[in-house]
């Protein structure tokens, strides 16, 4: 009871654990999720699916980042970006951080148990992913895809809440997705790929090396293309087709200033624009009266 009542006294560690004061992340998780859930309700979703998957991506990304601390707090303390996090500085123990995972997880199930079987399901499988992501980078370059498969669980669990039949299009929003979130972290791990080779920790930034900006181009190029096959398939209008031409010229820029080895601030503001790309998408698909094919 004494680590619980003093979790609660200290708010401000509160926040930065599950990154409140930093909201990106909860938004690049939620958009992909809106996408597909405004598709499957062929854009009019039910206030109650909006409620669910608003507050399941606040607290499923904010029990992810607990974790990751949880994780990571022996590295974090070496690397001079996350030196200062609540959990690598001695500002909250370990317990507290348990307690406030549990308390999360709770949360984010009774929030999934509000839908149908098949999306339940579904988030069984997303948790587990989500808790191995932080292993991952111990393990294999490939840790940003690592992310992307657990960033795009929102997508086909909002298309299963609905109750439409499984199809190609959540596959597509989930392979778009996938390449998306396995560019832009790759942007995000390049503030720390000095630190990781210090410390032995793996990253798509070094597995790709010198060739950081033509990987990513290639990861967005991938990501336009099959935008632009889902607008074919769903017959998205002129507003869906303007959004994903913007998106393309975005990621175009973003690839050629990446080939500048811009700096570490620098390469998190392209990391952040993100966040304005998936609103971008969201609005064209909107606008562009999806028919949920």
């Amino acid at each position: 009871m004494g680590i619980t009542l003093s979790l609660f006294r200290q708010r401000y560690e509160i926040i930065q654990l599950m990154r409140l004061d930093r909201p990106y992340g909860i938004l690049l998780l939620l958009l992909p999720t809106l996408w597909s859930l405004f598709i499957a309700s062929e854009g009019s979703p039910k206030t109650r699916h909006l409620v669910i998957f608003i507050l399941g991506a606040c607290v499923m990304r904010s029990a992810g980042c607990v974790a990751n601390d949880i994780a990571d707090r022996k590295w974090d303390a070496h690397v001079w970006r996350t030196r200062n996090r609540p959990l690598a500085s001695g500002r909250l123990s370990l317990s507290q951080a348990y307690i406030l995972l549990g308390l999360l997880l709770v949360l984010a199930l009774w929030l999934v148990l509000l839908l149908n079987l098949a999306t339940i399901l579904l988030s069984m499988i997303a948790l587990l992913v989500a808790l191995l992501y932080p292993f991952a980078k111990r393990i294999t370059h490939l840790s940003q895809v690592v992310l992307g498969v657990a960033f795009s669980f929102g997508i086909v669990m909002a298309w299963t809440a609905t109750g439409r039949a499984f199809s190609t299009v959540p596959l597509l929003l989930w392979a778009v997705n996938l390449c998306w979130v396995a560019g832009y972290d790759t942007i995000y791990a390049l503030m720390d790929r000095e630190d990781d080779l210090k410390l032995g920790l793996k990253s798509t930034a070094i597995l790709f090396g010198s060739h950081n900006g033509l990987a990513v181009s290639l990861l967005f190029a991938l990501s336009v293309g099959l935008l632009g096959v889902t607008g074919r398939i769903l017959h998205l209008g002129w507003a869906y087709t303007l959004a994903v031409i913007v998106v393309a010229i975005i990621f175009a820029v973003q690839g050629m200033w990446l080939c500048r080895r811009p700096s570490p601030r620098a390469l998190f503001l392209l990391f952040r624009s993100h966040v304005f790309v998936g609103f971008i998408i969201l609005i064209g698909i909107i606008l562009g009266r999806p028919t949920g094919t």
